[in-house]
């Protein structure tokens, strides 16, 4: 992003990028999977915490990462990148100032900030987050969380977060099992003396990461992989050393673009009981896996056929909280759905924008019917045909990147940038599968 000279001085230039695609070639090969993007951005948050050093390994080259270490440099903390996927952390100096409005835009986990600013000095300024708009997204479990933890919670505009006189332990109870917002007390949490229970917790693989790495530092948590947390707090949590674990969310994108292409696909080093529910929803679809120690393989050549509820009835996707299929891989189900033989209803019950990008995949051919913002029914096999998509978040961008890799004929996809919000080189290992697909920029574009 380039700021023009002898132009307004708010006037900047967008750089941006697209995919080009020809689809139609099987993607085959060994894959390894980044670090999970969704623990690596409360882990990073987690530097907050300690004034010791935090070194992470396995860390996710990708926007939302690099957005992240943006925004704790901007309050303070010492990053050092010691090798592509790895850094140290140092929050010796961070002060609990204002959080750059701008920066904040960028990504929701932005708000991650607010649980260890308001542990560590009592009180925080948390301009309103941004990312992906899939639908509402409640800020209210967080700030309930904290209002149960002795804060005071105001807005206007912005997020006032005050507790003069610290935090104190406290029960708390979610109103819904918000994966942030039980990141956010677990680790205002860590940082308060005392025992806290943290009930109807989101329990996801990110979750339980967070908590393995405060474990290190310091905190003890029981009921790890549980929607009931016990953390026992500490009046000072130290540095540490963590790796990242795998993404089991970009796990879940590399099968279906295995299975929608035909070909044979070994990812490694993967956590096998994270993918319980993904492999089974999947199977459901017709793409069948198998485990080998630790990694995951995708025969080749497979035909997928959507398998029917007992007593012939219509198959659904539902995604839910942990352990159900995650809400990040519906729009990849949809993608996977489209070459698969039967009829399916995917609903998608938490964020009722998701399915909005299904026009882009009708316009290549696709047979999906929306029922309502959360519902659309997809009936497959359809021969794609090529055509201009843009990506509007993470997760579409790569449901529209596997339609265009087995759609015929040559495609682009806009606003990549979204796709690199979540997935590391996406271009340069799907190439590395035997993908057409080239990065190319467009004409920068001048925003006042």
């Amino acid at each position: 992003m380039l700021r023009l000279r002898g132009a307004r001085s708010d006037a900047i230039v967008k750089t941006m990028e697209r995919f080009i695609i020809t689809g139609g070639a099987p993607l085959s090969g060994t894959v390894v999977p980044a670090g999970n993007k969704n623990a690596a951005l409360p882990i990073l948050a987690a530097s907050v915490l300690t004034d010791g050093v935090l070194e992470l390994a396995n860390v996710p080259r990708i926007r939302d990462v690099e957005s992240m270490v943006t925004l704790l440099e901007g309050i303070g903390v010492r990053v050092t990148w010691h090798g592509e996927n790895e850094l140290s952390l140092c929050g010796a100096d961070v002060e609990s100032t204002p959080l750059d409005a701008d920066a904040s835009d960028e990504i929701r986990a932005s708000f991650l900030l607010a649980g260890p600013l308001l542990a560590r000095f009592g009180r925080a300024e948390m301009p309103p987050p941004g990312g992906d708009v899939i639908g509402r997204r409640r800020l209210d479990p967080h700030i309930d969380a904290f209002r149960e933890l002795g804060a005071h919670c105001s807005y206007d505009g912005g997020f006032l977060l005050e507790a003069p006189q610290g935090l104190r332990a406290g029960d708390v109870f979610m109103d819904e099992p918000s994966v942030m917002a039980t990141e956010n007390a677990l680790m205002a949490a860590a940082l308060t003396p005392g025992v806290t229970t943290i009930c109807n917790a989101a329990c996801e693989p990110h979750v339980q990461d967070l908590a393995r790495l405060l474990s290190k530092m310091g905190a003890r948590i029981d009921g790890i992989g549980s929607n009931v947390l016990t953390v026992h707090g500490q009046r000072r949590l130290g540095g540490a050393h963590h790796v990242i674990a795998p993404d089991h969310i970009e796990i879940g994108s590399f099968m279906a673009l295995a299975g929608v292409t035909g070909g044979e696909l070994r990812i490694k080093d993967t956590i096998p009981s994270d993918l319980r529910m993904i492999r089974t929803v999947f199977r459901h679809l017709g793409l069948q896996t198998e485990m080998e120690g630790n990694d995951v393989i995708v025969p080749g050549g497979q035909r997928l056929v959507v398998k029917p509820d007992v007593g012939d009835y219509k198959r659904r996707v539902m995604d839910g909280p942990w352990p159900a299929f995650p809400a990040d891989l519906t729009s990849i189900a949809v993608a996977m759905a489209t070459q698969a033989e039967g009829s399916v209803l995917v609903h998608e019950w938490m964020f009722e924008s998701r399915l909005i990008f299904t026009d882009k995949l009708a316009a290549m051919g696709a047979d999906i019917v929306p029922c309502d913002p959360h519902r659309a029914i997809v009936t497959g096999p359809r021969r794609l045909r090529a055509s201009r998509l843009e990506s509007p978040d993470i997760r579409a961008g790569m449901a529209m990147l596997i339609a265009a890799l087995c759609a015929e004929g040559r495609s682009e996809i806009g606003g990549v940038a979204q796709i690199d919000r979540g997935y590391e080189r996406i271009d340069e290992r799907l190439r590395e599968l035997g993908a057409q697909i080239e990065r190319v920029p467009v004409e920068p574009v001048l925003a006042l």
